[in-house]
C-alpha cells in the first residue's frame, strides 16, 4: 500500500504595514524550493468578505488574476505562477465570503447536526479544511500560506489561530514573518522596533516565528540581525535581510546567497536536494536584465490607472510582467507608458493621435464599460493606418472589430452591446446563457473564466507564433463576444480570423494581412507569460517593435 503523502507549511505573515512585498516574497521562497526538486503549490488567504476578486474594481484590489479552472483571484496568484512556472487552481485562493458562505450552507444542510455553529470553533475548521485540500489538489510537497494583511488586524486572527492550530495539532508548519524596518530620516540609522512589537503581536496569537524576513530600503546589518534574533527569539541566521532591489526576479537569488532555502528546509526536516537547472537559467536571466542597454517604447492605451494623484500600475500587472518576459527575452529593456483613452476623444484628439508615432508598439488591454471607448477605438484605427505594430487583449480585440467594422465594412453604427444596447449592428453581443444570468443580477463568476482551446488558422501569422500548433490555450475573463452573424462581412473586409473555438462559432484571435504586426486576441495571454518562457503573442509584438 503506497505511503499517503504529508504535505509541509510555510506559513507566511506581515508585520508593521501592508504592502511590504509578501506575495513576491512567498513566489520567491517556492522558486527556491522548486529548484531543490520539491513539489510546490502557493496558497494565498484573502480576508476580505468578498467571496472572491472577481467583483472588485481593478483601482480598489489590483488586477483580478485568472487560474487556469477560472478562479477570479488575488493578483499574488499570479507572482506565484511567475516565479513557480506552476499552474495554480482556484482552490489556492481563500476568502473570508468563501469561509462563512460554506459555514453557513453547512449549517442550512444539518451537516453540524443541530450543533451551535460557533466563530472560534467551526471557522477555523473551515480554513483547516480548504487549505489542506488546496493542498492534496496540488499533490504538494510543500504548500506556502501566504496571509493577507498584517499581524494586528481583526480580519485575520481567525485565520491566524487556525495555522496556529495545524501547527499545534500534527502538521509540520514553519512561519515566516515580513516585517518593515524604517530608516527615520531624523534618526539616520534602521530601526527594528515596529518588528519586535510585530513579533509580540504575533506571539500574543499563540505563534512563534522562525525566520523574520526584514523589509527595508537597505541591507540590514550584523548589529540589527543581532537584536532582532536575540529580542524576537529567532537564530541570527534566520533575520533575512530583504532590500530594495531593482527587479523582483533577484529576490530568490539574494534570499538563496542567505541561505533562506536550506534553512528552512532543516526546519521542515527535509533534505536539500541537489539544485537543478532552473538556478543556472533563472541566474542568467537576472543577469540580462542588469546588461541589457538596448531600449524600445510600448504604450498602454486604457483605463484604471489613475486613483486621486496616483497611477495604478497593479490593474494590469501581468501584462506589464508578459511585456517585460518578452524584452528580455529578446534583450531589450521595454520603456512602458501609460496613455490614457480619453486623450484620444475630444477636441485635442487628432494632436495626442499623432503622438503615438513615438511609440515602438501599442497595446490596448482589456477592460469593462464604456468610458473612454472611442478613445481606444481611434487609437487602434491610427495604428492600423500607420503601421504600428498593435496587440489587442480581450476588450481590446473587441474594439479593434469595432473600429474594422464602423471604417471599413461601412457600418457606421456599429457597437458593442455593453457600450450601446440599443445599436443597429452589434458586431459585439451577449451569449444567450449570459444574458440569463445578468437578467437574474447574477454577475459572480458569470462570464467565460479560465483556460480555453482555440483552434488556429494553418499559415495565419498567430499560428506561427505558436510555433505551428493547431490547438493553442489561454485563459479567457469576458462575457460579450465577436456576433457570429457578421463573421463574413468582416472577413469580406480584409479581416483574419486566425483563431477560433472548437466549434467554430467564437472568435478567438484576429490579425491582419496589411499590417507588420496587427494581432488580438479575446483571451488573456498575459496571464501564462513566464520570466523564462515569454508568452508567444507578447514575444512577437517585441519582436515586430524591434523592426520597426
Amino acid at each position: 500500500m503506497p505511503v499517503k503523502k504529508k504535505t509541509k507549511w510555510i506559513v507566511v505573515t506581515g508585520g508593521v504595514i501592508s504592502t511590504l512585498g509578501k506575495g513576491i516574497i512567498s513566489s520567491s521562497i517556492g522558486n527556491l524550493l522548486d529548484m531543490r526538486g520539491y513539489k510546490v503549490t502557493n496558497i494565498k488567504i484573502d480576508p476580505y468578505i468578498n467571496v472572491d476578486a472577481g467583483t472588485m474594481r481593478p483601482t480598489e484590489h489590483g488586477e483580478v488574476f485568472v487560474t487556469w479552472d477560472g478562479g477570479e483571484t488575488d493578483q499574488d496568484l499570479g507572482n506565484y505562477e511567475r516565479f513557480t512556472d506552476n499552474k495554480i487552481s482556484m482552490k489556492n485562493s481563500i476568502t473570508t465570503g468563501q469561509i462563512y458562505q460554506e459555514v453557513i450552507r453547512k449549517e442550512r444542510n444539518l451537516d453540524y447536526k443541530g450543533k451551535c455553529v460557533e466563530v472560534t470553533v467551526h471557522i477555523p475548521e473551515e480554513v483547516k479544511r480548504r487549505l489542506h485540500d488546496a493542498a492534496k489538489n496540488a499533490d504538494a510537497d510543500i504548500a506556502i500560506v501566504e496571509v493577507g494583511g498584517v499581524v494586528g488586524d481583526y480580519q485575520n486572527i481567525l485565520f491566524l489561530e487556525a495555522l496556529r492550530q495545524m501547527h499545534i495539532y500534527g502538521d509540520d508548519v514553519v512561519f515566516v514573518h515580513v516585517s518593515y524596518l524604517p530608516i527615520p530620516a531624523t534618526a539616520g540609522e534602521m530601526k527594528s522596533k515596529p518588528t519586535q512589537h510585530s513579533i509580540r503581536a504575533l506571539n500574543s496569537l499563540g505563534i512563534q516565528t522562525d525566520f523574520i524576513i526584514g523589509r527595508a530600503n537597505n541591507v540590514i546589518d550584523d548589529l540589527r540581525k543581532e537584536k532582532i534574533s536575540v529580542i524576537c527569539g529567532v537564530r541570527k541566521e534566520s533575520v533575512i535581510s530583504c532590500p530594495d532591489v531593482d527587479t523582483i526576479y533577484e529576490i530568490p537569488l539574494m534570499f538563496k546567497k542567505q541561505g533562506l532555502d536550506e534553512n528552512i528546509l532543516k526546519k521542515l526536516h527535509l533534505k536539500p536536494l541537489k539544485l537543478n537547472g532552473k538556478l543556472k537559467a533563472w541566474t542568467s536571466f537576472v543577469k540580462r536584465i542588469k546588461t541589457v542597454s538596448k531600449e524600445i517604447n510600448v504604450g498602454i492605451v486604457g483605463k484604471y490607472f489613475e486613483t486621486g494623484d496616483y497611477t495604478l500600475e497593479d490593474s494590469y500587472i501581468s501584462v506589464i510582467e508578459a511585456i517585460k518576459h518578452a524584452g528580455y527575452y529578446n534583450k531589450v529593456k521595454v520603456n512602458i507608458q501609460w496613455i490614457n483613452s480619453s486623450d484620444f476623444e475630444g477636441v485635442h484628439a487628432k494632436k495626442n493621435l499623432n503622438k503615438l508615432k513615438n511609440y515602438d508598439a501599442i497595446i490596448v488591454p482589456g477592460g469593462f464599460g464604456g468610458s473612454g471607448i472611442e478613445g481606444k477605438i481611434n487609437a487602434i484605427k491610427y495604428v492600423r493606418i500607420h503601421k504600428i505594430p498593435f496587440l489587442g487583449l480581450c476588450y481590446g480585440l473587441q474594439l479593434a472589430v469595432i473600429e474594422h467594422a464602423r471604417n471599413l465594412c461601412g457600418l457606421k453604427d456599429a457597437n458593442g452591446v455593453e457600450i450601446d444596447p440599443k445599436t443597429n449592428d452589434p458586431v459585439i453581443d451577449i451569449l444567450p446563457e449570459q444574458r440569463k444570468l445578468l437578467e437574474k443580477k447574477q454577475y459572480g463568476a458569470s462570464m467565460r473564466l479560465g483556460e480555453y482551446p482555440a483552434i488556429l488558422k494553418k499559415d495565419s501569422q498567430v499560428s506561427k507564433l505558436y510555433g505551428g500548433l493547431k490547438k493553442v490555450f489561454e485563459r479567457h475573463r469576458h462575457r460579450y463576444e465577436v456576433n457570429p452573424d457578421y463573421l463574413k462581412k468582416l472577413e469580406s473586409y480584409g479581416l483574419v480570423f486566425s483563431g477560433m473555438s472548437p466549434d467554430r462559432k467564437l472568435v478567438e484571435y484576429l490579425e491582419r494581412k496589411d499590417h507588420p504586426f496587427f494581432i488580438a486576441t479575446q483571451s488573456h495571454p498575459e496571464f501564462t507569460s513566464r520570466p523564462l518562457k515569454p508568452n508567444p503573442l507578447f514575444n512577437g509584438l517585441i519582436k515586430a517593435a524591434l523592426k520597426k
